[in-house]
């Protein structure tokens, strides 16, 4: 698996799980303040997409874990 499928995995459990903690209808509710979360990896999504840097990619390749889908 390569680290580009491990940022998307990441960046999709972190916005499902913000929005389970930060809505109020859900079950899960603790705080809105958890939409920030949610906001945050959005943002950094937006960005990456136009400048190819992803924290999470940097953090993946001093793991060892090499770029691409392969």
């Amino acid at each position: 698996m390569g680290a580009d499928r491990i940022v998307h995995i990441v960046a999709g459990s972190f916005i499902l799980l913000s929005l389970a903690l930060g809505v109020e209808a859900s079950p899960l509710f603790v705080s809105q303040y958890f939409l920030l979360l949610t906001a945050f990896v959005g943002l950094n999504l937006f960005q990456s997409g136009f400048t190819r840097f992803c924290p999470l990619n940097s953090i993946l390749a001093k793991f060892g874990i090499k770029s691409g889908s392969c």
